[in-house]
């Protein structure tokens, strides 16, 4: 990593650090959000910073964005930093003009373009209640176009996810909207790889919290007179997370480079399936390590692992990719055993 990424990241975990406490993240439960810290991203140029030139961005790599976005996860930071972003990059992909305002996004199935006018009900939008604009794939007689939608014209109903971060449900009747051209398969299917990278940014950013609250409470809490890390039971528990932690961050690191390569599919596909194991370990044992603490409003604990359980099932998902996998290698020649063990170049997605 460059000094300059190294300086962009320092600057955005120090500004997290400072500025996002266990209260400001409870303000989703009370129907607000961060927009201090928002305004303070967007002043530092965090948001645009893997835009193009072009697009009026900072022209980083995707690999910059993914560290910015897990370190938001891992402070559980209450603003809508990886879905505008990711939008924006939705844009690009699809030759459309980036916004400098909110954005969200859904690559659900469920709108329709009819006679330049988009209609059909929208499940699950995270952050829609605040954003300005909708980027979403729409079903024409072409096929699938991504397309740009003002939220000033539509019914947004308020909803929630477990971790009580936005998750509204947007109804649309006859809106307009800039369409794109049409998609074809390779760039649905790019678009819903780097969705699941930024999913697995976030579940990054997460475990390595849980993993660092887990081991400063094992310091902190006493038994028969003693720290608690100091029992074998309870070590045995901090080598898991420890493990855990470990593999999350290497297959994050290994996405990055996957991408920069343009080589990532596959990469993604096994670093987000090998995450189902990750976020069950990672829980249930946090949650057993701190015993009924864990699970008190008053402590933090809560508001990484339940965000864990929101974001595993949400977006391009493991079920996605598992039959990606499996159609790969159903319809593909060759042995499964050498296809295993040969390196990530090798591997043609």
């Amino acid at each position: 990593m460059s000094e300059m990424k190294d300086m962009i990241l320092e600057v955005a975990e120090r500004m997290l650090a400072d500025r996002v406490t266990k209260d400001v993240v409870d303000v989703l439960e009370k129907g607000d959000w961060a927009k201090d810290i928002w305004t303070l991203f967007k002043e530092n140029g965090m948001v645009d910073v893997a835009l193009s030139e072009e697009h009026g961005g900072a022209g980083g790599d995707l690999d910059d964005l993914l560290n910015l976005v897990r370190l938001t996860g891992k402070y559980a930071a209450p603003i809508p930093f990886a879905e505008t972003t990711f939008a924006n990059l939705l844009l690009e992909t699809a030759n459309l003009a980036a916004v400098d305002k909110i954005a969200t996004y859904s690559l659900q199935e469920g709108l329709i373009l009819q006679d330049d006018r988009i209609s059909g009900t929208l499940q699950n939008v995270p952050w829609a209640r605040y954003a300005n604009y909708l980027v979403a794939f729409v079903k024409s007689n072409l096929g699938v176009q991504v397309a740009l939608i003002d939220l000033g014209d539509v019914t947004i109903k308020p909803s929630c996810n477990l971790a009580s971060e936005p998750r509204d449900t947007v109804i649309l009747n006859n809106a307009s909207a800039t369409l794109s051209s049409v998609l074809s398969e390779e760039q649905i299917l790019h678009v819903q790889s780097i969705e699941t990278a930024f999913k697995i940014a976030l579940m990054t950013g997460a475990i390595e919290k849980i993993n660092d609250l887990s081991v400063q409470y094992s310091k902190e809490r006493e038994q028969f007179g003693r720290p608690i890390h100091r029992f074998q039971l309870v070590q045995l528990q901090i080598a898991q997370l420890a493990g855990e932690t470990a593999i999350a961050i290497a297959a994050f690191n290994n996405v990055c480079a996957a991408i920069l390569a343009n080589n990532y599919l596959h990469e993604i596909a096994y670093a987000r399936i090998r995450f189902e194991d990750a976020i069950t370990t990672v829980a249930t044992v946090s949650h057993q390590l701190h015993a009924a603490i864990g699970t008190t409003h008053e402590y933090a604990l809560h508001q990484y692992t339940r965000r864990l359980w929101s974001w595993r099932d949400e977006g391009t998902n493991c079920d996605f990719w598992s039959e990606h996998i499996a159609d790969y290698l159903l319809n593909h020649d060759g042995k499964l055993w050498p296809y295993i063990t040969k390196t990530a170049e090798t591997v043609k997605s």
